[in-house]
Parts: structure tokens; C-alpha cells; sequence
């Protein structure tokens, strides 16, 4: 199968992936910002934002506009554009050699290179990172219910916007990364659900317990080798009696949960 390899860099909020060097190409082709935009399925306006974060990523402007600027008119690509999109297909060839590289060290190990390099550079504040395939999407014109089936035996249920459905191509059986705060994740002891209202009751048991002066983070074994932590104050865990080994669930709303994607 062939092995494609896409790279999205960052700085200062702003960012530069496959999708906006697509769009400087297709303004290099077509030229001019509205038939690039439209090419790449994208509206104007969008065509402008992602071109200022780019100018705003590598400090120059990407294209050289002519009359009309944003209400219309041509455009070329700048020396600094051409070699940004000459650099960044080049970053490209050169991560998918070395993941065909490393593909054979992998192999029977049930580990993807896209596994092994989301695991090694994914940085995030979340104490929960779990990854899973979406099984299911429900949605509406506003809003829509992912569910990312993280191991055989737990599902977990994002809310997002139908725009982060559609920006971030969600769709069943692709792959995907759950992000859940412990803050947001609260604890019941027992083998029956309590009767509230959030999406997600996760069963499991309690794996370990930490309790501090003031707070307390309870992790819970919740099968297929996943775990989910909860941060709850140190007065909670002693009212509830919480104890290694015993069940319990895990709580927390399908609006606390952020999906990301590799």
C-alpha cells in the first residue's frame, strides 16, 4: 500500500498544513485568489484567512496580488511562496521514506507509524488521550454525536459543532484521538450506572487512588487495556470510599470531550 506522509507545522497560533500549500498551488495554477479558493473547495474569505496565517507564519507574504487585492484581481506566487511549497513537498517525501523505513521494525506489533509518531509528538494538557475508530455519527444541522469505540468494551461520545464534523473529515471507521480532562471526569462506586444525565458512564475499576491534601486523582481500569482518570477533591474520594480494586464508573459529558485527529 502506499505511504503518504502529511505535516502540519505551528507558531504562535498560527499554522501551515497540506490543505493551505494546496491552496497556494492551486492560486499558483489558476491565477488568482477566488480560483484557487474555489478549486480547492474553499470560499474566498477562507482563501484570505488561511493566506494571513501563513504571512503571519513565515513573516512575508506568500503572493504577490494584483489589482483588486481582495475584491478580485491576480495573483503570483512571491520567490517565498514557491520555495515554502518546494520545501514543504520535500518534508513530505522525506517522512514517508523514513516511515516505509521503520514500517518492517513495526510489523506484528499492531503499532502504525502514524501511531508511533502521534504518540511521540502529541503534546497536550488532557490527562485522558485515548485512541479509537469512530463507529457512529449522529448529526443535525448544528451538532453531531461521534462515537469512538476505544477498545472492545468502551465507546466514548464526543458533542462537535456539524463545522468540526465536516473540517476535521470524521467519518465511520476512521481513526481517531479522544481528549478528556480529569477535572471533568467524575467518579460513582458500584456495578449499576447512577441515574444522570451524560452521555458518557463508563464502567470499570478502580486501578489506583493518589489523594493529596486537596484534591484526589482516581484512575479507573476500564478494559482493552485503556484507563480513565478523574480528579476529584480529597473529601469525595473519602465519602465515597473509594478502594483499589472495587467498581466504579466513570461520568463525564460527551461537551467535555475533544476529538482530534492525526
Amino acid at each position: 500500500m502506499p505511504i503518504n506522509a502529511s505535516i502540519t507545522l505551528k507558531r504562535d497560533g498560527s499554522s501551515v498544513s497540506g490543505d493551505r500549500i494546496r491552496l497556494l498551488e492551486a492560486v499558483a495554477r489558476e491565477g488568482s485568489i477566488s480560483a484557487g479558493a474555489k478549486a480547492v473547495g474553499i470560499t474566498y474569505k477562507a482563501a484570505w484567512d488561511w493566506l494571513d496565517a501563513l504571512a503571519n507564519l513565515f513573516g512575508q507574504p506568500m503572493l504577490d496580488t494584483r489589482t483588486g487585492g481582495r475584491a478580485g484581481g491576480g495573483a503570483t506566487l512571491t520567490q517565498a511562496g514557491a520555495k515554502v511549497i518546494e520545501a514543504y513537498r520535500r518534508m513530505e517525501a522525506e517522512m514517508a521514506r523514513v516511515v516505509r523505513l521503520i514500517e518492517p521494525d513495526l510489523a506484528g506489533t499492531g503499532i502504525s507509524p502514524l501511531n508511533l509518531f502521534s504518540g511521540y509528538f502529541m503534546r497536550t494538557s488532557a490527562r485522558n488521550v485515548l485512541r479509537g475508530t469512530i463507529v457512529s455519527i449522529e448529526a443535525d444541522t448544528l451538532n453531531a454525536d461521534v462515537a469512538v469505540a476505544v477498545s472492545s468494551e468502551t465507546t466514548i461520545h464526543a458533542t462537535v459543532t456539524a463545522g468540526s464534523l465536516r473540517d476535521l473529515g470524521l467519518v465511520v471507521g476512521r481513526e481517531a484521538i479522544v481528549l478528556i480532562k480529569a477535572p471533568f471526569v467524575m467518579v460513582a462506586p458500584g456495578t449499576e450506572p447512577p441515574a444522570v444525565s451524560v452521555a458518557n458512564r463508563i464502567a470499570g475499576r478502580v486501578a489506583r487512588i493518589e489523594v493529596g491534601t486537596v484534591n484526589a486523582e482516581v484512575v479507573l481500569d476500564v478494559g482493552g487495556g485503556k484507563s480513565l482518570a478523574a480528579s476529584i477533591t480529597a473529601r469525595s474520594a473519602e465519602a465515597l470510599s473509594l478502594k483499589e480494586g472495587n467498581p466504579a464508573f466513570a461520568l463525564f459529558d460527551a461537551g467535555h470531550v475533544v476529538i482530534a485527529i492525526d
